[in-house]
């Protein structure tokens, strides 16, 4: 599958487990499958102490680059039992990060730093400083794959489709409906698969671009 594909990357966030959701839908769970990606990238907001999410990103790809949620602490895994004595911290994530995949830069904010939230000028101001291609980030809960300035900021939604207190822009349906993204990279060009979960069926939707593209438009 790699090689026809390219590198496979899940981009997904906003699990807010268990505080605001309980599990990811099971229509989601089925297709990701361990060891047919490559990368996962996370915006962050797994918020959960022991429920094992961070363990679950681990066992679906040998690459997994997470940033810090504005709800998260130290993520904990817990060892062999419930007992909140047997938890210990196994990993706190940094703000932002920047990873190289194909011919891409590809910046990870969780984005709650970037004001007013979802607003592609303040992305952009992120982007740049990273020098990223593609700039990845969360927060909205609603999932967005957007050319700006010669660039793709992109965002996975919510997985879970946790409750957001982000306003919808122009009114927009206030309910958060349950996404993630695959990117499909291979040198210099993207496919990017948004997944949607409405009515109980997974809709699919697809963006292609590539590096070339992106620089011709600067």
């Amino acid at each position: 599958m790699s090689n026809s594909f390219g590198e496979l990357c899940l981009v997904v966030g906003d699990f807010h487990i268990p505080d605001r959701s309980t599990t990811i839908p099971e229509k989601f769970k089925r297709m990701l499958v361990p060891n047919k990606m490559q990368h996962v990238l996370c915006t962050g907001n797994l918020t959960t102490r022991g429920s094992g999410v961070y363990e679950e990103l681990r066992n679906l790809a040998p690459n997994v680059h997470c940033v810090a949620g504005d709800m998260d602490d130290a993520v904990m895994a817990t060892k062999g039992d419930d007992n909140a004595a047997s938890q210990q911290p196994s990993v706190s994530f940094p703000e932002t990060k920047v990873v190289k995949i194909g011919q891409f830069r590809i910046g990870l904010v969780h984005g709650h730093q970037s004001v007013p939230w979802g607003n592609q000028d303040a992305l952009a101001g992120y982007r740049r400083k990273l020098g990223a291609d593609i700039l990845i980030s969360g927060h909205t809960h609603r999932n967005e794959v957007t050319p700006y300035d010669g660039h793709y900021h992109i965002n996975p939604g919510s997985i879970t489709g946790a409750y957001s207190p982000c306003p919808s822009p122009n009114g927009a349906d206030s309910r958060v409906v349950p996404s993630f993204i695959l990117l499909a990279i291979q040198g210099p060009k993207v496919v990017c698969y948004v997944y949607e979960l409405r009515n109980d069926n997974v809709e699919v939707s697809k963006t292609e671009f590539s590096k070339n593209e992106l620089e011709s438009t600067v």
